[in-house]
């Protein structure tokens, strides 16, 4: 860009303000929609607009790619993938493992159906399902870092991510810096373990670790379930503080959808609870 371009633009210096913009932030268990496309292209046009303005900007993107829904789309291709890849179907890799998150929901439906037709109420049988039930252990497994579990993991990923690449790559946006869920749960489990500790959270008779909001007008929210494992919430806690140590941000925003709305409120209070120091200037 030449000086004419940038007329009415202001040029960051090293006293500019550091903002990092989070956009995308995609599942590994299905291909990016249009909530997508639209969440990256806010997140890229905002990004050249606070640029224009004098601003220091990081264009960052979270991939959640541990968990459930995870676990899900991998379970539904051990059991009726035969094989399948990307090469040997001519998909894309993230729309080849959305079709096995689709395959689980299916036979899942189908579980629960033939549990009630036995008499279980549906919650009971959304719970009992012999494919839920396998999932959560291949959670766990996930979590105490069975070899097995670990080594298909990280093959279905490497598929989702080439697809999400080629994705990127024809709408024209990208990322200074990309986070995973896998590198950042662990984070949100100790501050999680530590705000428990110092009697921010509580322990249920199962287990599960939950913080109580209903002070703040809101209710209480699951942090860790009683099996140990985390949940979304965990992650974005073990997130903020990563990019807090990595960056001297003055300001953090979230390009999201409104129905994420009651998700970051509560995100907010649990880190004002926890004492995390940059709480004055999140968006």
């Amino acid at each position: 860009m030449d000086q004419d371009d940038r007329f009415g633009m202001k040029t960051a210096d090293e006293n500019s303000p550091l903002v990092m913009i989070e956009y995308s932030s995609p599942n590994t268990n299905k291909p990016l929609h249009l909530g997508h496309v639209r969440n990256n292209l806010l997140g890229w046009s905002l990004a050249q607009i606070m640029e224009a303005n004098g601003n220091k900007v990081v264009k960052t993107n979270i991939v959640n790619d541990r968990g459930i829904h995870i676990c899900k789309s991998m379970l539904a291709w051990l059991k009726y993938g035969n094989g399948e890849t990307p090469e040997s179907s001519g998909k894309k890799g993230d729309h080849l493992i959305g079709d096995y998150y689709v395959a689980f929901d299916k036979h899942y439906r189908e579980e629960i159906k033939e549990l009630m037709a036995q008499g279980m109420d549906e919650e009971k049988a959304k719970q009992e399902a012999p494919l839920i039930k396998e999932a959560h252990e291949m959670l766990v497994k996930w979590e105490n870092n069975d070899p097995e579990v670990r080594a298909l993991w990280e093959k279905m990923n490497n598929w989702v991510y080439a697809g999400f690449d080629e994705t990127y790559k024809k709408m024209g946006v990208g990322f200074d810096k990309i986070y995973y869920e896998s590198q950042t749960y662990l984070k949100g489990k100790a501050k999680v373990e530590e705000g428990l500790a110092k009697g921010l959270f509580e322990r249920h008779e199962d287990n599960s670790v939950w913080a109580d909001l209903t002070n703040e007008g809101l209710d209480q929210k699951l942090l860790l379930r009683s099996d140990g494992t985390s949940v979304y919430m965990t992650q974005d806690i073990g997130t903020a503080e990563m990019r807090f140590q990595d960056y001297p941000i003055d300001k953090m925003i979230y390009v999201v959808g409104n129905e994420q709305n009651y998700h970051f409120q509560v995100l907010s209070i649990l880190l004002d609870r926890l004492g995390e120091e940059p709480r004055r200037n999140r968006c």
